[in-house]
């Protein structure tokens, strides 16, 4: 609070802070960032989303968009597996594992918790591990392995209702995925203006490892999967 007559007040950054800070600084000096959008047909995710919404309460947990994005982000690392590496010096290494973070705002800061080898997982699955990761991390009960070890970032800001972001690459990672709110809009199917509910997806990726065609391709398998969800994701 600002006392009598103060008009400045200089607090410091929580250690959080800083550590959020110094990574997002490190990560712009290190990666050439570029970003790429994509609009997503989320209406067949929206009715399963709410088919399974019973069975996923009775296992403890909610049916979310998110879970879904996660399967089809999965099914395109597979396809595309630059997406999933990193670079050291002059090498690109490859990673066999698919460890997917999570990033969770809390009041101080970000963290970015871990699934790890979620492609080894169902949807259940993962909606399971990615509520039990947010809960822990809200109340400050992460362990080290649990935010360690990822090879892709997904950041939800359409929780927050934006339509889209243009998120930092979390090192040493070489591309990120932000979703955007999912909403009602206006779309011509057909030669007919129809209602849909559409999401943008933003890919931020290392131009130094992976050109735009590629990104774009792996943009359009996601929005694939997402759309003809249940009939071709894996």
């Amino acid at each position: 609070k600002f006392g009598p007559g103060e008009t400045i007040q200089a607090v410091p950054m929580s250690i959080m802070r800083r550590t959020v800070a110094d990574h997002m600084i490190r990560s712009r000096k290190t990666s050439a960032h570029v970003h790429s959008v994509i609009e997503v047909d989320f209406s067949r995710v929206v009715d399963l989303k709410q088919s399974l919404a019973q069975e996923y309460e009775a296992a403890g947990v909610k049916s979310t968009y998110l879970a879904f994005v996660v399967k089809a982000v999965v099914s395109a690392l597979r396809s595309v597996p630059i997406l999933n590496a990193s670079i050291e010096e002059d090498h690109v290494i490859y990673k066999k594992e698919i460890n997917l973070g999570i990033a969770v705002a809390l009041e101080d800061g970000l963290i970015v918790p871990v699934i790890k080898n979620a492609d080894e997982k169902n949807l259940l699955e993962l909606s399971q591990s990615i509520a039990k990761l947010a809960a822990r991390a809200r109340t400050k009960q992460l362990e080290p392995k649990e935010v360690t070890g990822g090879t892709f970032t997904i950041t939800n800001s359409g929780v927050f209702g934006t339509l889209l972001g243009t998120p930092i690459i979390n090192q040493p990672q070489v591309a990120i995925l932000n979703v955007g709110v999912v909403e009602k809009r206006p779309v011509v199917v057909d030669e007919a203006v129809v209602i849909r509910s559409c999401a943008y997806l933003t890919l931020g990726f290392d131009h130094r490892l992976i050109d735009g065609a590629v990104a774009d391709y792996f943009l359009s398998h996601v929005r694939n999967q997402l759309e003809e969800f249940g009939h071709i994701t894996t």
